[in-house]
């Protein structure tokens, strides 16, 4: 493995026939020449061109020369960071040295980036709910400390203020379930709107409980606090670009293992709103914390919530890993997300929610249940949960849900290193700050 770091430069010209002309990538002694002239989608495939010289055993990068394509008005910091994404692994999260103008830019949005990978990344054992939740709390601190306020609610306590989403599912655990409920204040007035709360599902380890799932699909389950390291970390980047106006945090997080503490199918939960929930699948867990998150964020009348989980396999099934789904109670905020995610050049799609979603989980015993008695929830999966979540949001209230269907990878691919992606970071910290 080279210990020097590989020079690589954009170039406009097709590949040489010696490499067919089609390939993005040739050799120049030790230069990388990336051939952007006849790529159809440059981005994706200087990506794609990342993955195979890290596949080579180069530990480190320099990028070199004119990154802009011109033609394509897709500008220096969207291709340097393409490469950056595909150039990433679980043990190199960021060997890529940058250029231009672009640069100071670029390394602030990798060290976000590799926070918030290291969060995903990190093994069940070593991450605790607890362990999440303070973890994120320094990390927004050090960002801006005299902005930042914070309650911590844990275990049994959660059981006596009627948080029985996050207590139920994470009871099981001899780790207690935490609740997090941050405040970024810039102008430190209490009275001040808050304009935005960000809800994140942090389910540091998702074992399915009684429902239990198969090891394959458990061995990556550490990732299913992805969307509450989404929404940290989409905060503090909004904050070290500016955010200037009140935004509420708010990670439910829990372990859901078995024990003989632990939530049972035909068990019956009563939220604080006055919905019930019969539990006919322990393993769809992240709606039942995510619920309790949502109660919260509408009390502070927001003029957006905003929740992210890593949320249904529904949502991979219908999008792969390389779009987050995205569903809103609003048209135009749909639309809105959409609009910003194109321009981060980050993939994001929007699914199916509609009023008689909320239905698609009956319940004999309760107002619902918290999914279908089948496997993977059933048809329309991704759009039934986010209906279960719209039953805790106003109909009044904007809201948008994310299904991160892309914020992890199980395996190498062409894109993405097996690991956290960090996809979706770049919109909803510019979401952040165009609410601002």
């Amino acid at each position: 493995m080279t210990t020097t770091a590989l020079r690589v430069e954009l170039c406009h010209a097709p590949a040489p026939d010696t490499f067919g002309r089609s390939n993005i990538l040739s050799f120049k002694g030790e230069l990388a020449l990336l051939h952007i002239a006849l790529q159809s989608d440059p981005l994706r495939a200087i990506s794609q061109a990342a993955r195979r010289i890290a596949g080579l055993g180069i530990a480190r990068v320099q990028l070199q020369g004119d990154w802009d394509i011109n033609a394509a008005q897709i500008s220096s910091f969207d291709t340097q960071w393409a490469f950056a994404q595909g150039f990433a692994t679980a043990k190199r999260l960021n060997n890529v040295d940058f250029c231009g103008v672009e640069q100071a830019s670029l390394v602030c949005l990798a060290n976000h980036t590799e926070w918030l990978k290291t969060q995903v990344n990190a093994t069940p054992q070593e991450l605790a709910p607890i362990t999440l939740a303070e973890r994120s709390v320094s990390y927004l601190q050090g960002l801006s400390p005299n902005a930042i306020t914070y309650e911590l609610i844990q275990g049994d306590a959660l059981d006596k203020a009627g948080y029985v989403g996050i207590y139920e599912v994470g009871k099981g655990s001899e780790r207690a379930p935490v609740l997090l409920s941050l405040d970024y204040n810039p102008s430190g007035d209490p009275d001040a709107a808050t304009q935005t709360v960000l809800v994140g599902k942090g389910i540091t380890f998702d074992s399915g409980g009684y429902s239990i799932k198969e090891t394959t699909s458990m061995l990556g389950m550490k990732c299913d606090m992805g969307g509450a390291a989404l929404v940290a970390a989409a905060l503090g980047y909004a904050i070290e670009l500016g955010l200037n106006s009140r935004v509420k945090l708010i990670l439910c997080c829990a372990e859901n293992l078995i024990s003989g503490h632990a939530y049972k199918l035909g068990d019956v939960l009563r939220y604080r709103n006055g919905v019930s929930v019969e539990i006919v699948n322990t393993d769809a867990e992240g709606r039942l914390v995510l619920a309790d998150g949502l109660i919260d964020a509408q009390a502070v009348n927001p003029k957006l919530i905003i929740d992210a989980g890593t949320l249904t396999g529904a949502a991979m099934t219908a999008l792969g890993t390389d779009y987050n789904a995205v569903f809103s109670n609003k048209q135009s905020v749909a639309d809105w997300y959409i609009k910003l995610s194109a321009l981060q050049s980050e993939g994001h799609w929007q699914l199916p929610l509609a009023p008689f979603h909320r239905g698609k989980c009956p319940s004999a015993y309760a107002d619902t249940a918290n999914s279908r008695p089948v496997k993977g929830g059933g048809p329309g999966g991704a759009s039934n949960a986010a209906g279960f979540l719209s039953r805790f949001v106003k109909e009044s209230q904007a809201w948008l849900h994310l299904d991160l269907a892309g914020a992890f990878a199980d395996s190498d691919g062409a894109l993405f290193a097996a690991g956290a992606t960090g996809l979706g970071l770049r919109t909803l910290s510019r979401a952040l700050l165009d609410k601002s």
